[in-house]
Formats: C-alpha cells, structure tokens, sequence
C-alpha cells in the first residue's frame, strides 16, 4: 500500500534542497536570469524560478540542474496541493533536462498512480528499477501495482525479488502471503487454469 506521508516527505526532502549558488563568471544575461531564478526559490515562487532557470539554461547549460531543481520543487508544491497533472507535467520536463534520474521517475509514477494511469506509473518503476536495481522501495511499489492490476505473476516476482534483497522484509512477507492465498484460491476454482511460479531471480 502507499504510504500516506509519501507526498509530505518529497516535499521536506526536496524544500531542504539548496539550489547551486550563483557564479561571478559566463554569459551575463544567463546569470542574471539564474540570479533572479534563484531569488524566486527564495520565495517559493516556482513559476518565476522554473521560467527564469529555463531562460538562463537556454543561454547556458550550466543552469541545467536548477531548472531541474526548481521543476522538481514545483512538481512537489503540485503534489501537496493534490494537482497531479501538473505534477507529473513538471516531473516530465525533469525528466528531459536528467532523463536518469531514480527519484524523478518514482515521483512522476507516484502521480501517475494517483490519476489512475497504472501503466505508465509500471513504466516509470521500470525506468527506476534500471537505474537503481537495489532499491527495494521501487520493486515494492510496482509490485502493488501489479498486483491492483490482477498481474499475480508478476507481482509474485517482484515480491520475490524484494525477499531476495532484505529476507525479512515484512511489507513483502504479508504480499506473498496474501498472493499465495489468491493464487490457491484461483485454481481451485472449476476449469481454472494453474499460475505458473514466478521465475527465481539470480
């Protein structure tokens, strides 16, 4: 199950981010659009700063991370204020400016979950799974997914995996119960057709 704090720790994590100082040299224009990105962050004022950190990434490459950072803690105000779709709108271009990034693609499918859009919130774990493949938070995650979804085989696997990388895991525990009990259930019931047993992982 997601956890109910999840919105309100992003948020913490990401508003305790420092966005990168402001440096004397380069292109001028770049860095006084940078300068006043940076006072808009300031102030939380993130659609002065996401507007002014693209200006100045347009003039230089090295404000990429701010706008990052800034798309980032917009998204997150989005988040907090439960519109979704412009959060996952900010996590999208996020994404295009550091395409692996972990974090971001959990956070869009976070989203993406909350509008319903299971598949491209299985999509977004995948990304996040590829990048970061011990993270057992992300194969948690698409693993409920999988299971809402009545993907038992798949859901099976990632469980499995999670109990692979932390044999104790308790969150885990309870789903293969849970899915075990399912699984008996559908095939005892007349002309069922047998789950197969999810792979082993190596």
């Amino acid at each position: 199950m997601i956890k109910p704090l999840f919105v309100s720790a992003v948020v913490a994590v990401l508003c305790l981010n420092v966005l990168p100082a402001i440096r004397a040299q380069g292109n001028k224009e770049a860095i006084n659009m940078a300068r006043e990105g940076s006072e808009a962050a300031k102030a939380s004022d993130w659609n002065k700063a996401v507007n002014a950190f693209r200006k100045a990434t347009e003039l230089d490459q090295k404000w990429a991370p701010n706008l990052m950072a800034a798309l980032q803690q917009r998204g997150a105000a989005h988040m907090s204020q439960q519109k979704f779709k412009e959060a996952a709108a900010d996590f999208t271009e996020a994404l295009k400016v550091h395409p692996r990034d972990a974090a971001v693609h959990e956070r869009r499918a976070y989203v993406e979950m909350k509008l319903n859009d299971f598949d491209k919130a299985l999509a977004d774990y995948s990304d996040a799974i590829q990048i970061n493949p011990r993270e057992i938070r992300y194969y948690q995650l698409r693993s409920y997914i999988y299971e809402t979804k009545g993907d038992l085989k798949n859901s099976m696997a990632d469980t499995d995996h999670v109990l692979e990388l932390d044999k104790n895991n308790a969150e885990a525990l309870s789903r293969k119960e849970r899915l075990q009990k399912i699984q008996t259930m559908t095939a005892n019931l007349p002309g069922a057709t047998p789950i197969p047993k999810s792979p082993t992982h190596k």
